[in-house]
């Protein structure tokens, strides 16, 4: 695997080796030993997955201490724009992000570090997204701000009229609103 180092210091693009032939494609999806090698210590506990259809926003969220996750996430069906905000309090690259778009023809997966929202569109008719966490999912420490928040500057190439978003996330506070409960190393 290789990994590709973003604008925001620990979000990763991480691009499997893929072995085509006239059968198809193999590739190897996580290695524990070749991430923690290249990336550093993690274990994961959680996997999970989603199916969403075009113009669905998922996000932006996070859980608060002590339940904070980090993800690792692909696209296994469709294209999604999958994107990591920095909630660090103090850190150089707050309120930034980084944007990648991730589908069943790239391969290519996402590193979100603990101290980051994340969140993601669905850019073809329907999307497999599938993410492994390396915390269980705590719904008292489930959070997030606002996937539609102008200041952060994300463009989710999903024109306005054809968002779909849940109850849950048109209810989060834009970052200007927002207490972070992520410290600078986090």
């Amino acid at each position: 695997m290789e990994v590709i180092k973003t604008a925001i210091e620990g979000v990763l693009i991480i691009k499997p080796r893929i072995f085509k032939d006239t059968r198809g494609y193999f590739f190897e999806s996580f290695s524990q030993r070749e991430f923690e090698e290249k990336v550093g210590p993690i274990c994961f506990v959680q996997d999970n997955e989603s199916m969403s259809q075009y113009g669905v926003m998922r996000g932006l969220h996070f859980q608060r201490p002590p339940f904070t996750q980090s993800k690792l996430v692909r696209c296994v069906k469709g294209a999604v724009l999958d994107v990591a905000v920095d909630l660090r309090k103090g850190s150089p690259t707050y309120g930034q992000h980084v944007a990648v778009e991730l589908s069943e023809e790239n391969h290519l997966q996402f590193f979100v570090p603990k101290g980051f929202a994340h969140g993601f569109s669905v850019l073809t008719e329907t999307a497999v997204f599938q993410y492994k966490c390396d915390n269980f999912y705590a719904p008292q420490a489930d959070d997030g701000i606002s996937i539609l928040d102008q200041s952060l500057g994300i463009d989710w190439r999903i024109p306005t009229e054809k968002v779909i978003l849940s109850e849950k996330d048109t209810k989060h506070p834009d970052l200007k609103d927002f207490e972070s409960p992520f410290g600078p190393l986090n």
